[in-house]
């Protein structure tokens, strides 16, 4: 049943802790945790509550968080962009409040199941709820998320709870906004600067020329043909391709513990600061792994006939500086210093020497000595002349690289 029921209920305790204490809970499901409790000591005969947001995020639509009476735990669901054209939000409540602007349901669980508009009432039922409302959770944009409450008493809610239910509303609304959009903010950060330099400006490192010099493993890979395959490809499938690469070279790098610093067309900055125990010995993981998942991307390309891609990655060890360089008006969390220089140009040399992955010789010598960089065979490539650089470097690369 939908219902245009808009009654209200005064303030009362559970009100007055969401504009006080609340405010300094941690996060949004913690806040719907104690709200469930607050509301159980205020007399209702809460079972059950969630709240669902939808979110900016790469891979998420939204997500959804699940209360129930008796458990500790805080259940979360997510949901991914291809969410929106399933069956499961299809046939899902919340898409009336998200889309549709119903501003409540209400429907008793204790009717017979065969009557049921959705396929969530009936997984209720079963669950011994008996009845269920949903109301949409309004932001300070317009925008519409939405919140659902279950009862497991007896003939459902009483007419007075949910009037208490929807005067908690407004100030619950606030406090999941703020948390919200909290959460936002660290996904972005995380999506475009990377995990450890988001937390660094989320910390108030924003100035310009704001940082400090690091020890780092520095990684710097490029993808090999790119300026002919961009002459030759349609944009659509040059972005499919590029994506594809960076999913094969970017995952490894991430698990291993490596900061991704940015994409710059079609090559990668990251670092592995040396700080993190075995450092060195993760970044060559990565670069191995990063190998072995382009040979298995391309073995899939290559039964459609579709072209190899190949990449250059360069591994190299050395003092940066990590902060704050750009504009006054615009500006980009990096490194910068003549080790990261160093690393863009020995990765020019798998274009000659034939490797994948090389080596400089300051980064091989932790490999070869243990310590941060672990034990790892490597073959010597010969010393060479890199533009720009004073000395010569002994080249490395893997024993199993190809």
């Amino acid at each position: 049943m939908v219902s245009s029921m808009n009654s209200s209920a005064p303030a009362g305790p559970a009100v007055d802790w969401l504009l006080g204490e609340a405010r300094f809970l941690p996060s949004g499901p913690a806040t719907l945790k104690e709200l469930g409790l607050r509301l159980n000591a205020a007399g209702i005969d809460l079972a059950r509550a969630s709240f669902h947001v939808r979110t900016l995020h790469p891979q998420l639509y939204g997500l959804g968080f699940y209360w129930y009476r008796g458990r500790d735990d805080i259940r979360v669901f997510q949901a991914g962009h291809d969410t929106r054209d399933s069956d499961m939000y299809r046939l899902s409540p919340m898409r009336l409040l998200f889309n549709e602007g119903v501003k409540e349901i209400r429907e008793s669980l204790e009717r017979d199941a065969s009557s049921f508009t959705f396929p969530l009432y009936a997984e209720l039922k079963a669950q011994g709820f008996t009845d269920y409302l949903a109301l949409p959770l309004t932001f300070s944009d317009g925008k519409v998320h939405g919140t659902t409450w279950s009862t497991d008493r007896k003939g459902g809610f009483h007419e007075d709870e949910i009037r208490l239910i929807k005067a908690v509303l407004p100030a619950f609304s606030l406090l999941i906004e703020i948390h919200l959009n909290r959460r936002i903010a660290v996904n972005l950060l995380d999506a475009y600067v990377g995990h450890q330099a988001g937390e660094r400006i989320l910390a108030g490192q924003i100035t310009r020329g704001s940082g400090e010099t690091i020890p780092a493993a520095i990684w710097f890979s490029d993808l090999r043909g790119f300026t002919a395959m961009s002459e030759t490809t349609a944009r659509d499938e040059l972005l499919d391709r590029l994506n594809l690469y960076f999913d094969a070279v970017a995952g490894p790098v991430t698990e291993r513990g490596g900061e991704i610093l940015k994409f710059i067309g079609d090559a990668m900055l990251a670092i592995f600061p040396l700080a993190v125990d075995g450092a060195c010995a993760n970044a060559l993981a990565a670069a191995i792994e990063a190998e072995a998942a382009l040979a298995a991307l391309n073995r899939e390309r290559s039964r459609t006939g579709a072209p190899p891609l190949a990449a250059g990655i360069a591994l190299h060890v050395g003092e940066v500086m990590y902060g704050n360089i750009g504009s006054a008006t615009r500006l980009d969390f990096t490194v910068i210093g003549p080790a990261v220089n160093l690393a863009s140009r020995i990765e020019g040399l798998c274009k000659t020497l034939g490797p994948s992955i090389l080596l400089s010789d300051d980064f091989a010598a932790r490999c070869m000595g243990g310590g941060n960089g672990g034990g790892a065979p490597l073959r010597s490539l010969g010393r060479h002349h890199l533009r720009g650089i004073a000395r010569e470097i002994e080249i490395f690369s893997p024993e199993a690289t190809a």
